[in-house]
């Protein structure tokens, strides 16, 4: 069996637009017409450019392969452009094909993926969400900074079984970043803290975020005011580049700290073990590198007592491989979902994934268990010149 065709889709994300303005696809298939799908997650560059480094690396390294053989696979790729080092988007072009494969291997050998990461661990996988407008109330996207709608609907997704909230009203983040956080800022924040606690009590954990705003001493005086609602993490309190920095705020502040979304390769995740940043990892299975580098990743936590809480800012491509890496993971915390995985995330697959009471269910199906619904892929091309996330250009003032 060798790899043979690839095809890519550019899919634009409708409003509201959870996940990014756009997601990107990669279906695989073999000489033998087995498919696989995979989803490549970079920031850096807009999707054309993607779209052309993802068939470079398709036609140099992946065509006429075993899928069989990732090890030597990744090492090409990761290797062959003199680099030997962390390349973001070279990684989430690597990573969406690294899925794909992962997948065509499940179908070909009939099993889950995560029966071939070590086996499933959890019956269901504990899952948050970020709090969203209900626009059924006439809310819309100033919720993120209102703490009294923030708090209803945290009670209501409370009610409905999650015992996850995730909330970033420190936002403005800038390019100009990392900076002392405003009086203003902390204060707000303080108050959704203190809202959401009281609208959810003991029913659900705060996962607080923020996107690498500030300095590490800016982040310990921030962390100091929301330390007596008891988060169970203050998610990258600085940005992402120098770990032994996020390490002074972990020494600094009781409540854990999370990281990993903009990180990649073991190389990246290692130096925040090793200078004890962060006690939960949150890599994005698009952009890690793929699933053998995250489970390799994991098994390195393990040494630490680390955690493992899979980001999710993407489409349920990526949503699908968190499921079965998690699913694996003995050090697995908890999973990001996109509320209950419904709406256009839902209508992209054949059959939705599962999500009941607060808990995602692993799919049984061979490979991922999804299937890409072609057509309404197609029917969603992304014509923006947008990023998928982009950061503020310019210095922020004092209040923001």
């Amino acid at each position: 069996m060798k790899v043979k065709d690839l095809k890519t889709f550019i899919v634009g994300n409708p409003p509201p637009s959870w996940g990014g303005r756009y997601f990107i696809f990669v279906k695989l298939t073999t000489d033998n017409g087995i498919t696989g799908i995979g989803e490549c997650y970079c920031d850096t560059f807009g999707p054309k450019a993607m779209e052309a480094m993802i068939e470079d690396t398709f036609y140099r390294y992946i065509e006429g392969m075993d899928p069989f053989h990732l090890e030597s696979m990744w090492r090409k790729v990761y290797g062959s452009g003199f680099s030997m080092r962390p390349d973001i988007s070279l990684m989430g072009v690597l990573s969406g094909l690294e899925i794909a494969l992962w997948d065509i291997k499940g179908k070909a050998l009939n099993k889950p993926v995560y029966e071939l990461l070590g086996g499933r661990v959890h019956e269901k996988l504990r899952s948050y969400t970020y709090i969203y407008p209900d626009f059924s109330k006439g809310q819309d996207a100033s919720i993120f900074w209102n703490a009294e709608q923030s708090a209803e609907r945290a009670a209501h997704y409370a009610a409905r079984g999650f015992t996850g909230i995730k909330f970033d009203p420190a936002a403005p983040y800038s390019a100009f970043d990392p900076r002392q956080p405003s009086l203003e800022s902390m204060e707000l924040c303080v108050k959704f803290c203190k809202l959401i606690r009281e609208a959810v009590g003991t029913k659900a954990d705060l996962l607080f975020g923020t996107h690498g705003q500030f300095t590490a001493s800016g982040a310990i005086r921030f962390a100091k005011k929301i330390e007596p609602y008891d988060p169970l993490w203050f998610e990258e309190p600085t940005p992402p580049d120098k770990p032994e920095e996020m390490a002074l705020v972990a020494r600094g502040t009781s409540i854990p700290i999370a990281t990993g979304e903009r990180l990649t390769t073991k190389y990246e995740f290692g130096r925040v073990l090793e200078n004890r940043a962060a006690s939960i990892l949150q890599m994005a299975l698009g952009r890690v590198g793929g699933l053998m580098e995250a489970k390799k990743i994991a098994g390195m936590a393990e040494t630490f007592y680390a955690q493992i809480a899979p980001h999710l800012y993407a489409g349920p491509v990526e949503g699908a491989a968190n499921i079965h890496y998690a699913a694996s993971l003995p050090n697995f915390l908890i999973l990001e979902s996109i509320e209950e995985w419904g709406g256009f995330h839902a209508d992209l697959l054949k059959k939705p994934i599962l999500w009941q009471d607060g808990y995602v269910i692993p799919p049984t199906e061979p490979g991922l268990g999804i299937e890409l619904n072609e057509e309404v892929a197609e029917a969603h091309p992304y014509t923006g010149t947008n990023l998928h996330l982009e950061m503020t250009n310019r210095p922020l003032r004092k209040e923001e």
